[in-house]
């Protein structure tokens, strides 16, 4: 079993630089928005944050460029969820292309779950625990996720 598949684009040419390549930035641009459908996925959808006011911001944020991503192609994310509490996630993302079995970026993200009345943190609704708590059983094991929890270093 494989992690889910939170979201497909091609590569669009005003995402691409110099080199024909994806620009830094459009890697993050892509799992922020598996981030979003993870978020519909638990229950944090745009019609129940207009009526609870609460939502997902990003605390911090890792990416790992592993592979050249080109114009025109057609990539995925896979979403794996790390581990949550009453109202954090810790997700990691990964890229892919048809054609191509190594990841080609990955990204682990801390999220906070956040009542935008404050802002301020606020625990996670039952409806978001359950969703959270069933994909958590339904994902494969943590052991591919080789670029989690890398800290920069020039030397080791």
């Amino acid at each position: 079993m494989s992690a889910a598949i939170t979201y497909r684009t091609a590569i669009h040419e005003d995402w691409v630089d110099y080199n024909g390549h994806l620009r830094d930035a459009y890697y993050l641009l892509i799992f922020s928005y598996a981030t979003d459908a993870l978020m519909e996925r638990i229950g944090l959808d745009a019609d129940s944050r207009g009526q609870n006011g609460h939502s997902l911001f990003t605390l911090e944020a890792h990416v790992n460029y592993l592979h050249e991503v080109k114009l025109g192609a057609q990539v995925w994310v896979q979403t794996h969820l790390v581990e949550f509490d009453h109202k954090r996630l810790l997700v990691y993302h990964t890229l892919h292309r048809e054609g191509f079995d190594e990841t080609l970026a990955a990204s682990e993200q801390m999220l906070l779950h956040v009542d935008l009345a404050g802002p301020k943190s606020a625990p996670f609704g039952e409806r978001s625990l359950q969703a959270l708590r069933a994909l958590a059983e339904q994902q494969p094991e943590q052991a591919a996720l080789q670029w989690r929890a890398r800290a920069l270093s020039l030397s080791r």
